[in-house]
Formats: structure tokens, C-alpha cells, sequence
């Protein structure tokens, strides 16, 4: 018998490849794992840079406060005694809590450099007297005003809410409708756009000479005031908007049957929600200076009275502790106006950050 030929035409199976552990540069996620446990503690250069900076900013005040109040020393003493503890406290904290820590991280250059300006303040007022006095106190002097007219100023601020709160409540009502009816009726905006461009533009202070002959009382004449500051931009803003949708989501509506106040409030004011935005934070800032300025000259209530008052009793300690409670009173207000905005504009949060 004839030995078989083996057939040359094998089939060649591939080389079986050699399992291999998965490394740190080959694995994906090992990367972002081990950014996390790095970042899982505060450092301690993080946890002592706000104490430290207290420290020294209390040591300056302390070298060159000799001509200082006592009462002033005391409190602004006790004020860095506090910073100390909540320090410790949230140093504490942190290591139990990650949205803490993760704030600590985010936060603590910011307090630090903040702390360590109130130092160079009080080297610059009382070290070396380089600003005259008393139009530049040390922020001793400054605390002290907050803490003596805390009634007061909590007062002011009180009225200055209700007072804001009306003013741009009825601009932003009025800014509304009159934009959506310029932006959407051509003959609406014929007779509109002209009144738009002649008032619009005259800022909203220049009419406090006007208002308080004809309104019957000084309160009433600040929050028409506010409200004529708010309703330009506001008015501007949804008109463009309106005005600016996108035709093909007007006819696919008409092709499905909509009516004319389904394209309004359906189609056209969401499409116009964004430079709607636009305008509410425009009216903020511009209802703000119109709340200042009518309250220094007309309104016998409010934080702008309370500045013009303290003024005129060369009482600038006081002066400052106002501008403090109105940074922080006009920011909390544009924040909220922010929140407001990120909840209603979900695909566009974090565009712009306050």
C-alpha cells in the first residue's frame, strides 16, 4: 500500500495570544480611579491656609491698632477667633462629607486671599495712614458700624427688598407683553419701536425730578421708576426673541393645526426664553442703580437712604458696612435669578456661571 500524501495546504491556526494583566496604562479607568484617591483628602497646606492667613491678618491689626477703639480691637479680635473655630470645625467635617470637601478645595484660595486683603487694608489705613481719614476706615471700624446698626440695616435692607421687589415685578410684567406684542404684531411694533427708541434709552434716573411732582408719594414714584428701568431691556429682549424664531417651527405648527395663541405661547415665547433671560438680567443690574439712587434722593427708607445718611454724618465706617450688606444682598438676588434660569434652561447650564 501507497503511503497517503499528506495535504501541504494546512490550516494554519493562530497563535494563541498570551492573557496579559491588566496594567495602569493599558485599563481605562485606572486613571480616574486613582485621580479620585488622590483627591479623596483635603491637604493639609488647604486645611491650614485660611487659619494661617487669619492669624496673620489678626497679628497686623494687633501691631498697628494701638490707636484704635477698644471696642473696635475686641470685636474685630473676636471676629478672627471665629474664622479660627468654623475652620476647625469644617477641617473636622470635611473628612465625613465630600460635597464639604470637595467646596473646601474650590474655596480655599479665595477665603485665604480674602483674609489676607483685610490685612493689607488695615496696613495701608492704620499702619502707614497712606488714604485719608475718615473717608477710609480699617475694617475694624467697619465691623464695628455693622455690628452697632445691625437693627438698622437690617431694616434698610427689608425696604429695599419690598422696594426692589415691586419695581421689577411690574417692569418685568409690563416688559413682557409689551415685547411679545412688538415682537409678534408688525403693527404693534410700527407705533412701538419708535416710543422704544425715544424712552428707552433715557436712563431711568433722569426722571426723579418728574416722578416725585406727579406720584403721590416717594415709594410709589421709586418702584415706578424701577419698573421703567426694567422694562426697556426687558421689553428689547423678548421682542427679539419673538421676532427671531425660526419660521419652520411656525409653519410645521400651522401645517398641525395651530391656532395663533398656540404659536404665541408654544412656540414662540419658549423659542424666545433665552434672550427673555437676557433681558431679566439686564433689568437686575439696571433696577438696582435706579433702587440706590431713588432711595438717596426721595425715599426716607432702604439701604441707599441709609448711605446718604451716614454720609452727611461723615460716618464712613458706616458708608462701607451698607456697601457690604448691599454686595451681598444684590448677589444673592442675581443668584436666585441664576437658579431660576439653570432650572427653566436645562441644555444650556453652566454656559455662564455665577
Amino acid at each position: 500500500m501507497r503511503p497517503e500524501k499528506h495535504n501541504s495546504r494546512r490550516a494554519i491556526s493562530p497563535p494563541k495570544s498570551t492573557p496579559q494583566l491588566p496594567s495602569a496604562t493599558t485599563h481605562p479607568n485606572v486613571d480616574a480611579i486613582q485621580r479620585v484617591d488622590r483627591g479623596s483628602e483635603l491637604g493639609w497646606r488647604a486645611q491650614l491656609a485660611v487659619p494661617l492667613a487669619a492669624l496673620v491678618a489678626l497679628a497686623i491689626h494687633l501691631l498697628f491698632s494701638k490707636r484704635a477703639p477698644a471696642v473696635e480691637t475686641h470685636s474685630y479680635t473676636l471676629f478672627f477667633y471665629e474664622i479660627l473655630g468654623v475652620s476647625a470645625v469644617l477641617s473636622i467635617a470635611q473628612g465625613f462629607w465630600m460635597p464639604l470637601r470637595s467646596w473646601m478645595r474650590h474655596m480655599f484660595p479665595i477665603l485665604t486671599a480674602a483674609i489676607l486683603l483685610l490685612g493689607l487694608w488695615d496696613i495701608v489705613t492704620f499702619g502707614f495712614q497712606l488714604l485719608p481719614m475718615p473717608y477710609f476706615p480699617g475694617p475694624a471700624a467697619v465691623l464695628r458700624s455693622l455690628i452697632n446698626d445691625r437693627v438698622l440695616l437690617l431694616d434698610s435692607t427689608w425696604h429695599s427688598l419690598a422696594l426692589l421687589l415691586s419695581g421689577y415685578t411690574v417692569g418685568v410684567l409690563v416688559g413682557l407683553i409689551s415685547g411679545v406684542c412688538i415682537g409678534w404684531s408688525t403693527p404693534v411694533r410700527y407705533w412701538g419701536m419708535p416710543l422704544l427708541k425715544v424712552v428707552g434709552p433715557i436712563p431711568a434716573t433722569a426722571w426723579i425730578p418728574l416722578a416725585m411732582v406727579v406720584s403721590p408719594s416717594a415709594i410709589v414714584s421709586a418702584a415706578g421708576l424701577i419698573a421703567l428701568a426694567v422694562w426697556f431691556p426687558v421689553t428689547m429682549l423678548t421682542a427679539s426673541g419673538i421676532s427671531n424664531t425660526r419660521a419652520s417651527y411656525l409653519d410645521v405648527a400651522r401645517t398641525l393645526g395651530a391656532g395663533r395663541a398656540y404659536l404665541i405661547f408654544r412656540v414662540a415665547i419658549p423659542a424666545a426664553v433665552p434672550s427673555i433671560f437676557i433681558g431679566l438680567f439686564m433689568g437686575l443690574g439696571a433696577s438696582f442703580l435706579t433702587l440706590v439712587v431713588a432711595e438717596s434722593v426721595g425715599v426716607k427708607s432702604g439701604l441707599g437712604w441709609y448711605v446718604s445718611w451716614a454720609q452727611g454724618w461723615a460716618e464712613y465706617g458706616k458708608v462701607y458696612a451698607a456697601l457690604i450688606i448691599m454686595a451681598a444682598f444684590f448677589s444673592t438676588i442675581m443668584t436666585l435669578l441664576f437658579k431660576v434660569r439653570d432650572r427653566v434652561l436645562v441644555w444650556q447650564k453652566g454656559v455662564i456661571k455665577w
